[in-house]
C-alpha cells in the first residue's frame, strides 16, 4: 500500500522536528563538517549527536564520508538549504506580524489607560 503524499510530507517534517537536527542542517549549509566540529558547535553529548546524525542519514538528508578516523557529514543536496532559508523567511514574516500586533496592543492599552477627556481626575 502506497503512503499518501501528505502523509509522507508529515513524516518528513516530523523527522526535521528536533532542534539538534535543525542545528546540524544549519551548520552543514556552509559545507561538510567532521563530527568534532559539529560537537564544538552543538552543546550535547556525542552519543546524542550520533543518534541525531543517524536519523538524518537514514532519511537521506545528510551523507557521511569516512576519511581515516574522521567522519565528515554534508547535506545530500541543496534543497535542504533552500528549505531552511524558506523557513527563516516564513518565521521572519510571522515575527514581524506578531511584533506589529504587539505594538498595536500596547498602543491600545496605553490609550485606554489614559483618562478620557473631561473625566474627573482622582484627588
Amino acid at each position: 500500500m502506497q503512503v499518501p503524499l501528505y502523509q509522507a510530507k508529515a513524516e518528513f517534517f516530523r523527522m526535521l522536528g528536533h532542534p539538534v537536527r535543525i542545528r546540524v542542517l544549519e551548520l552543514l549549509q556552509n559545507g561538510p563538517l567532521p563530527v568534532r566540529d559539529l560537537l564544538n558547535e552543538i552543546d550535547i553529548e556525542p552519543s546524542n549527536l550520533s543518534q541525531q546524525l543517524a536519523v538524518l542519514r537514514r532519511s537521506g538528508i545528510v551523507v557521511s564520508v569516512r576519511d581515516g578516523a574522521t567522519v565528515n557529514y554534508s547535506l545530500a543536496g541543496g534543497d535542504v538549504a533552500d528549505l531552511l532559508r524558506a523557513a527563516r523567511r516564513i518565521l521572519t514574516e510571522l515575527l514581524v506580524g506578531q511584533s506589529q500586533l504587539l505594538a498595536e496592543l500596547r498602543e491600545t492599552e496605553t490609550s485606554s489607560a489614559l483618562p478620557e477627556h473631561g473625566a474627573r481626575q482622582p484627588s
